[in-house]
């Protein structure tokens, strides 16, 4: 059974005194579990939209998208918000970590929310930060105080600390130099491989899609081609 179902999808986004824009036309797309897939084109071409969408970060004009079986055009409000904390993970082009918090904290705040008892979500924490190569002394320092790539590092913990059947990873290496960028993808293809999580990515970078094993290409709000490498 796919993990994500998404049929015949439209997105179209009007204003005021504005031409109407087609950001998705009749989109329909299946995901495999244990899949690594990248969603490429130019800018504009719906990848961004496509990937909130299967995310439930924004709702189609038309069509409907099921993840993990669940149609998340049934869900209120309330519904799909814990829909997407206990089964998706998200990391974000840039980063979102609350400023307030310190890295371990910001990693913890999902876990939190799921209810984990303290001590067990502490373990999950520093696991997760280390496995990604963050430094014990790092933990306790704010985003301001860390490097790009180690913000970026510390958002794909925290998406990733559940173990979630999907991540959704927005240009993760879009502020990243190669180096950071390969060891960061080399994790998460890792995590793949051994884990079994589902990964999109809607990306420019020629090496997301190297590690691809799936390459979605959109034009225009379509799909213009479909290819496993």
């Amino acid at each position: 059974m796919p993990i994500v179902l998404a049929n015949q999808l439209t997105k179209i986004y009007r204003e005021k005194d504005a031409v109407p824009v087609h950001a998705l036309d009749s989109v329909s797309l299946e995901i495999e579990p244990g899949e690594f897939t990248a969603l490429v084109g130019p800018s504009g071409s719906g990848k961004t939209t496509l990937l909130n969408i299967i995310g439930g970060l924004d709702t189609p004009t038309e069509g409907s998208v099921e993840v993990d079986g669940k149609n998340l055009g049934t869900l209120n409000k309330r519904e799909l918000a814990a829909f997407r904390l206990h089964h998706l993970g998200f990391v974000f082009q840039a980063y979102n970590l609350v400023p307030v918090l310190t890295a371990e904290e910001n990693v913890a705040f999902t876990l939190l929310l799921r209810g984990v008892d303290k001590q067990k979500r502490q373990n999950m924490v520093r696991d997760e930060l280390e496995a990604l190569g963050i430094e014990k002394e790092l933990h306790r320092r704010r985003p301001h105080k860390l490097s790009g790539g180690q913000q970026q590092r510390v958002a794909v913990a925290r998406a990733t600390v559940g173990e979630p059947k999907l991540i959704l990873a927005d240009e993760p290496t879009a502020n990243l130099d190669s180096t950071t960028g390969k060891r960061l993808l080399d994790k998460m293809k890792s995590m793949n491989e051994q884990k079994g999580i589902t990964f999109i990515f809607s990306t420019h970078d020629p090496l997301v899609m190297e590690r691809a094993n799936r390459i979605v290409h959109l034009r225009d709000g379509k799909i213009i081609e479909d290819k496993r490498p």
